[in-house]
């Protein structure tokens, strides 16, 4: 202000007389308020100094506590350093026991707070960081956006990050109350891993964060990246060596709530965290996927970069910084970072695609440590982003643009106990409950198959191979497999094919083939090129897609030879072994085969073995443990009930079946509703269909019975004497694979009772079914001298009642021979059989007593009277 005030009087100086007035008019004006704000303003009032005149009255102070009578003399130099030196050491002391109470104080010193930071990481104690301040309710107040926009906000995320880290410091195991999430990093970085896996159950639950529940379905690619950055900063703080290991750390989630099918993908899932489960079926190999790239300026040789690839589109520059130019750039291969990708195919699994469908596929792309983490056959559940891509060649077939869809991998294991772990403790309770039944086996062997008449030999060997037996791996170099093999062979209209569809039903992981209509590669393993990528991938067939289940193979007999020779082994050693176009790898095919062939000529001759009348090499024979003959032999009785039994399933399985028996159920009768269904030949109750699965689930995975009380001598002498006979008479070879066969047998009868040993009943039981084999796949003109010199074995330990129903059949059928053959008469209406031969037939297997069995169910159910006047025991036709 002092320099304009010059200029203004210097400007008035300087002025004429004519313009004076008027130039001392405006600056005079200036110049006054100049001098005025010079002076400054005047802040005291008129009163304002009284404040500060003397008052003597008020200056008289109080003398208590002053001690002015005494003198002090002044302190030497040393004397006041000592002092000081003492004053220092008491605030020191003050200090420390500050700290015991008061570890987040300000005034504590930079090393002090390191060495606490350290004790509180020791202790599993983060120090939590200064954040800034954000709003309490900003995830829950969308302000009118979409999922999506609103986590891609900058603070929403930031928010999501604390959050998290917060829970992943603080959850709490409900059952051993430890830092599950905390213990699972150590665990982590101590095997090197660079994922954390995380149950949604757990982040959804009332100590969890329910709001990133909610997001992460929604928008889990924004999601995700923001649980990467929080477990990451998580794990540095706990190790800062980390970054040695992974760059950062990758979530995993599991146990996502909903499950999807791979045929109910649509549009609304795109984009979406889904969850969803298959059987591989394709896999490529291990490939590098840029992750951040650097490129190098051909003109200038300027290092671009980095540039980090995302998995929706690929990133490039497009001039060079350093001159300008647009090109070209070259892959820097040394600076650029490379993660594993691997791609492969899932498809619906077996049991679950409806008839007359056809399964269907979806690709997963697999990176970082989830790659090679299952292979061909494995069935898998997987979370994944369901997500598109942009393809030239599908818009060139379609002529419109179409996308391919596919599954970016978060989470992915496999189902080795996903059928037993479905039972609920309801279904656990009934299936214990079941097992305590003496009978259970033979209920198992009649609810097999139920609406087949008879063949009692095949229901059971089907059900001793669902059952299976006990994998064993000596040594861990050579595996011994635990299924068990069998081969239908008969003439045809026998019901083969269909016993094949009901294991196929039955059997919790199945697969359904015939022989022509598969060639060796499509039952085994093949290599072929991608379609879209052409390059070389690995596809399995139908033994490994039922790895671990029952692979069912119809016309095997239609099967060139090159073909069956392809499955030596898969049926032996159980495994896959490809050597085709670099890609040399062992697949697992741990299934039962249970296939069906029709004889020589269309029909079973018995004047014939076995191997002459099916065209099957030897190899190929002594690979199956069971070999079931099943023959059409005319029999006017069991003709008879054949067809009443078909007659009756009809009218039984009826689509108005129900209503009728509805309308002839009187309305206070309830006992002809609540009676179970039972088995027409022996009288035993029938397991129902679902609970039978159940306990075959339950048996497979959780029953697994020893061999300590293995009778080893009666094994070996049975051996040696199957031995003599085969060589005698010629056919089917006994080798060392049937004494594998007997213990797998054991093994399966045991789960059958549900227990953990192998007892002698279960030998006896095994001993039984192969003989049976054995002796059915004779000639005719050795196999009743046969069965005589084995009697010992088959009737060991078995039900009277059940030998003698057997022995009184056998009367009865060479009575009804006779009475053809003497009066020409082909329609009968009863058969008598005199009781002292019934009784002769009977001490022939050392049973004298026989009055029981006229009073049993085995007696009864089969249309046999006794009349006791007569001594006559008179069956009905």
């Amino acid at each position: 202000m002092s320099q304009h005030s010059d200029h203004s009087r210097r400007a008035y100086s300087q002025a004429g007389d004519g313009d004076g007035d008027a130039l001392a008019e405006l600056f005079g004006a200036e110049e006054e308020e100049v001098q005025d704000e010079e002076e400054g303003e005047n802040l005291f009032g008129d009163d304002m100094e009284r404040d500060y005149r003397p008052q003597p009255e008020l200056d008289v102070y109080s003398q208590s506590g002053m001690d002015d009578a005494s003198e002090y003399t002044e302190l030497t130099e040393g004397a006041r350093r000592a002092a000081e030196r003492e004053m220092d050491e008491r605030d020191n002391l003050l200090d420390e026991d500050a700290l015991l109470y008061e570890q987040n104080d300000v005034d504590v010193g930079r090393h002090v707070r390191r060495y606490f930071r350290k004790d509180r990481a020791d202790d599993n104690e983060m120090e939590v960081e200064e954040e800034e301040e954000i709003p309490i309710d900003i995830l829950e107040n969308f302000r009118g956006r979409s999922t999506r926009e609103h986590v891609s906000d900058e603070a929403v995320g930031r928010e999501i990050v604390r959050r998290f880290k917060s829970f992943v410091r603080g959850y709490k195991d409900a059952k051993t109350k430890k830092l599950k999430y905390l213990d699972a990093i150590k665990l982590m970085v101590a095997e090197n891993r660079e994922s954390l896996e995380i149950d949604y159950e757990d982040l959804a639950s009332e100590n969890g964060e329910q709001n990133i529940c909610y997001f992460l379905p929604e928008a889990p690619i924004q999601v995700l990246s923001y649980l990467d950055r929080a477990v990451t900063e998580v794990t540095l703080s706990l190790f800062p060596f980390f970054p040695r290991i992974a760059p950062e750390v990758k979530i995993r989630i599991r146990g996502l709530p909903v499950e999807e099918d791979i045929r109910m993908l649509r549009q609304l899932h795109l984009n979406m965290l889904i969850r969803t489960s298959g059987v591989v079926t394709v896999t490529t190999g291990m490939l590098p996927r840029l992750s951040v790239v650097k490129f190098d300026c051909g003109a200038c040789g300027y290092l671009l970069g980095p540039f980090v690839q995302h998995q929706d589109e690929e990133v490039k520059p497009t001039m060079c910084p350093s001159c300008q130019s647009r090109g070209p750039f070259e892959l820097n291969m040394e600076n650029t970072i490379y993660h594993n990708y691997q791609r492969i195919t899932i498809q619906e699994s077996p049991n679950s695609v409806a008839a007359g469908r056809l399964p269907r596929s979806k690709d997963v792309v697999l990176t970082a440590d989830l790659c090679d983490a299952c292979k061909p056959g494995d069935e898998v559940e997987l979370t994944g982003i369901y997500t598109n891509n942009y393809d030239g060649s599908m818009n060139s077939k379609q002529g419109f643009p179409v996308f391919n869809t596919v599954i970016y991998a978060n989470y992915i294991s496999r189902k080795d106990k996903i059928a037993s772990d479905s039972l609920t403790d309801e279904d656990i309770q009934i299936i214990r409950q079941l097992s305590k039944d003496p009978q259970i086996a033979e209920r198992i062997f009649a609810s097999i198959a139920p609406s087949i008449y008879g063949h009692d030999d095949i229901k059971r060997a089907i059900a001793l191979a669902l059952f299976r037996g006990e994998q064993k791996n000596p040594g861990e170099k050579h595996s011994i497999r635990g299924d068990i093999n069998v081969l239908l062979c008969g003439d045809p209209g026998t019901a083969k094919s269909q016993f094949l569809r009901y294991a196929a039903h039955a059997a919790p992981r199945a697969v359904l083939t015939t022989g022509q209509g598969a060639s060796a590669v499509g039952l085994t393993a093949y290599v072929q090129r991608h379609p879209i990528t052409r390059e070389w991938t690995l596809e399995a067939g139908a033994m490994v897609l039922a790895d671990k289940g029952v692979c069912l193979i119809d016309e095997f007999d239609k099967m060139n030879d090159q073909d069956r020779t392809s499955i030596h082994e898969a049926m032996e050693q159980q495994s896959i072994s490809i050597s085709k176009a670099g890609i040399v790898t062992s697949l697992h095919a741990r299934c039962t085969v249970i296939a069906a062939a029709n004889p020589i000529g269309g029909r079973y001759d018995p004047s014939r073995t076995f191997a002459e009348n099916v065209d099957l090499t030897e190899p190929i024979l002594s690979r199956f443990d069971v070999l079931c003959v099943v023959r059409d032999t005319v029999d006017l009785v069991e003709d008879e009930r054949l067809a009443n039994f078909v007659v009756d399933s009809h009218r039984k399985h009826h689509p108005n079946a129900k209503e009728l028996q509805e309308k002839e159920t009187k309305p206070g009768n309830s006992q002809q509703t609540s009676q179970p269904e039972k088995d027409p030949a022996t009288g035993l109750e029938l397991i129902p269909q679902t609970m039978l699965r159940k306990y075959l689930m339950y048996a497979r995975e959780n029953i697994h019975p020893k061999l300590e009380q293995l009778p080893q001598d009666k094994i070996s002498k049975f051996f040696a004497e199957m031995r003599k006979e085969s060589l005698a008479t010629g056919s089917v070879a006994v080798t060392v694979r049937h004494v594998e066969s007997l213990i797998r047998l054991a093994e399966a009868h045991a789960k059958m009772h549900l227990r953990s040993y192998v007892c002698d009943e279960d030998v006896n039981v095994a001993v039984r079914v192969i003989l049976e084999s054995f002796i059915n796949t004779q000639k005719a003109s050795v196999m009743r001298q046969m069965r005589k010199n084995f009697d010992r074995y088959i009737f060991v330990n078995r039900d009277h009642n059940e030998l003698l129903l057997y022995l009184l059949k056998q009367l009865v059928k060479d009575q009804l021979h006779y009475e053809r053959a003497r009066h020409k008469e082909t329609t009968l209406s009863a058969i008598g059989i005199p009781e002292s031969d019934f009784i002769e037939k009977a001490q022939q297997v050392h049973i004298e007593n026989v009055k029981n069995f006229y009073r049993s169910q085995h007696f009864l159910t089969n249309n046999f009277i006794y009349d006791s006047k007569r001594k006559l025991i008179v069956h009905n036709l």
